[in-house]
């Protein structure tokens, strides 16, 4: 696994409801805004409809989907940052995920009350944002102090180091967030051990209700994209009734409702794309496999998810696209073809190749 998201949002947004429908974990679900103290944590499979097809044309005897972990995180409030409705233990769970799930509220309740007393969504992501900032130019500020008083020796490293931090500090002052400032990879480095909340890839989800509450997903995607972040728009009350379906049942409620895909699946792979994932496939008699890695890994890095011997001992990678063997219909015809390759270390890996590793222990 290692790749995770943690949903978070003001109280009674749909957060728990989301994570339910999204994992096989069932979460307290309240309208005390506290119900979720702890972070229930979900395995969530990521829908590829690749992977069958793999399965069949290798012949393996079974599927193995791959995986991204989703944190239902408590709810958010107003001061956060300062300990309030359990703030900090909260922010402390946030830093831990890769990536963050900011779950808005669309949909207008009389018996789900709002903590505001109104739906805005507007207000609701500023209220989240300005308490992660504020988190955030806390740790800043502590770290800006010690570069400075080691950058006084004429150390070049730290003086760089805090004018890095002076930009983050300027950004957090004004409610932007840490992403919103240009940096470059070298200066990135000062950053690696300092666990910015706002630094964090956001996927935005408006949360509405059969209506679509097209007027207030709209109100969030023109925030989005002032800030580079992504939106998905789902119904998590219309979800859950879905999950209930089975399978055959599920896509007929889906045609007769205009879609062609549950929201959730939709969530799921924009997330996917927010982390720059990609899926990669393993195959023999016994099972064909998707595994989750970054875009960009070479293949080694990528064989050392299977096993770390692979990594280690690793001599060169059979490769054949998806494309490829759904074309051929066999391994076999793949290699006859010769769309079978081998790849040495600097392969940079691809979104649906299926890889056979050649290492020595």
């Amino acid at each position: 696994m290692g790749f995770s998201l943690g949903i978070i949002g003001l109280p009674n947004v749909g957060k728990s409801t989301l994570f339910n429908v999204l994992s096989t974990a069932k979460a307290e679900v309240s309208n005390y805004p506290f119900c979720t103290i702890n972070p229930n944590v979900g395995v969530v499979t990521v829908p590829d409809e690749r992977l069958l097809q793999v399965q069949k044309i290798m012949g393996s005897k079974k599927a193995i989907p791959t995986v991204i972990e989703f944190y239902d995180i408590a709810g958010l409030v107003k001061g956060a940052h300062q300990g309030e409705g359990l703030g900090n233990q909260f922010l402390a769970q946030i830093r831990e995920v890769d990536a963050v799930a900011h779950v808005v509220r669309c949909f207008a309740s009389q018996e789900i009350a709002h903590v505001s007393g109104q739906v805005n969504p507007t207000s609701d992501i500023e209220t989240i944002n300005v308490e992660l900032c504020l988190a955030d130019l806390v740790l800043v500020e502590k770290r800006l102090e010690e570069a400075r008083n080691k950058a006084k020796a004429g150390d070049k490293k730290h003086l760089k180091q805090a004018d890095v931090l002076q930009r983050l500090k300027a950004a957090l002052e004004k409610g932007q967030p840490a992403r919103q400032v240009k940096l470059v990879d070298n200066e990135k480095d000062y950053l690696n051990d300092l666990p910015l909340l706002t630094l964090k890839p956001v996927l935005y989800v408006a949360n509405t209700d059969e209506s679509g509450n097209l007027e207030q997903v709209e109100q969030i995607k023109q925030l989005a994209q002032a800030t580079g972040d992504k939106v998905v728009s789902v119904c998590a009350k219309l979800e859950t009734e879905i999950a209930e379906l089975a399978a055959e049942d599920a896509q007929a409620f889906l045609k007769e409702m205009g879609l062609t895909e549950a929201g959730l699946s939709r969530l799921i792979r924009t997330a996917y794309e927010l982390l720059n994932l990609i899926t990669i496939f393993t195959a023999n008699q016994k099972e064909t496999r998707a595994w989750t890695v970054a875009q960009g890994t070479k293949v080694p890095q990528a064989a050392g998810k299977i096993h770390s011997d692979m990594e280690q001992g690793f001599i060169a990678a059979e490769v054949v696209h998806y494309q490829d063997l759904v074309s051929c219909g066999s391994y076999a015809g793949c290699r006859e073809k010769g769309d079978l390759h081998t790849e040495g270390k600097n392969y940079a890996i691809q979104d649906g190749d299926l890889i056979l590793v050649k290492f020595v222990v």
